[in-house]
């Protein structure tokens, strides 16, 4: 089944064909960063337009790519939610509107579960059971999969998310948008050590995450300094130390939890360097595996929406011709595959 996936929930418009055969056929990628760069973040009046603009000549060019035409299309896969409802309506109703006119069916994929099942698109996917860290802009999770369908909540942010507090934190020190690459970025030239910051909820049990108060003591630690380049950047690296080791920290506790061997990481954070470096480490350090999806399928993507979708279409699963989206969705929700 040769599957047209759409990814509209937020600022990058995504488009993808996947067939269950063959595998991914093309993909591209639009993303609405320049759009949005001078008001500091997304504007979702302006998302939604640019979705309209730039979503059909995306279908095109993907169909041009994997040399097929609307014809070869035998489902639709597009973003029910989470997302923003303008952005996400512009999918939906595109999406709809094609499965009626080819008479192929349809279903509206979870945002979020689209990304947890990305690393399953490459060579030598994870099998579940697996536990997944989910880090994104606006999702900070870690779920037990004990099958396609099958999440169990783990933990997950009481605050900020851990890509919000990076956003966040770079808009502090002054960074262009979006702040969390360019903190990246930044902290590749900083001194270690000179800065040092709280691993939040380390100290006690449990798999919950808070991200909020580093924005305090960064805020607090670049006030109080010489506010040289060179300081931004120790600072950035400081911040991202922290990120990063409570991250590892909770994974390790949420493996040993759940007695599981497998761990998967997804969302926008998993393109992190420094992350992907530190559960490496922790994989050989307790002999487990760690599956990333390559950077480009970290980012929100029409990929993982086309192969979410195909699972579901796989199994029977349809939506019905209603145009419905949902901005707020608990992916517990879902059904098994």
């Amino acid at each position: 089944m040769i599957v047209l996936g759409i990814e509209t929930s937020c600022d990058e418009t995504g488009v993808a064909l996947y067939c269950g055969d063959r595998g991914l056929l093309s993909h591209a990628l639009y993303s609405q960063v320049k759009l949005h760069a001078d008001y500091g973040g997304v504007v979702p009046e302006l998302a939604s337009r640019d979705h309209v603009r730039k979503l059909l000549p995306l279908i095109h060019r993907c169909l041009d790519e994997a040399k097929l035409n609307t014809r070869h299309i035998e489902g639709v896969a597009y973003t029910r939610g989470p997302g923003l409802v303008g952005a996400l309506l512009v999918g939906a109703a595109t999406g709809r509107a094609l499965a009626w006119s080819l008479g192929v069916p349809a279903i509206g994929v979870h945002h979020m579960e689209g990304h947890l099942l990305a690393p399953l698109i490459e060579p030598d996917p994870p099998q579940p059971p697996f536990v997944a860290l989910l880090v994104s802009g606006g999702h900070s999770q870690l779920v037990e999969v004990s099958a396609i369908g099958r999440y169990r909540l783990l933990g997950e942010t009481l605050d900020d998310a851990a890509g919000e507090a990076f956003d966040k934190t770079a808009k502090l020190l002054g960074l262009a948008y979006p702040g969390g690459p360019e903190l990246a970025h930044l902290a590749e030239s900083g001194v270690r050590g000179r800065f040092t910051f709280s691993r939040p909820m380390t100290d006690r049990p449990g798999l919950q995450f808070s991200f909020s108060g580093l924005k305090t003591q960064v805020m607090l630690a670049w006030r109080d300094s010489d506010q040289t380049a060179q300081t931004r950047a120790d600072i950035a690296l400081g911040f991202q130390d922290a990120v990063v080791d409570t991250l590892a920290i909770k994974c390790e506790r949420a493996l040993q939890a759940t007695g599981i061997k497998t761990l998967v990481i997804a969302g926008g954070v998993g393109a992190n360097r420094d992350l992907r470096r530190k559960l490496a480490e922790l994989a050989q350090r307790k002999h487990i595996r760690v599956c990333f999806p390559r950077p480009e399928f970290c980012t929100d993507n029409g990929a993982m929406i086309a192969f979410a979708g195909a699972l579901r279409l796989r199994a029977g699963q349809h939506s019905d011709a209603t145009i419905t989206v949902q901005p707020r969705w608990d992916m517990a929700a879902l059904s098994a595959v």
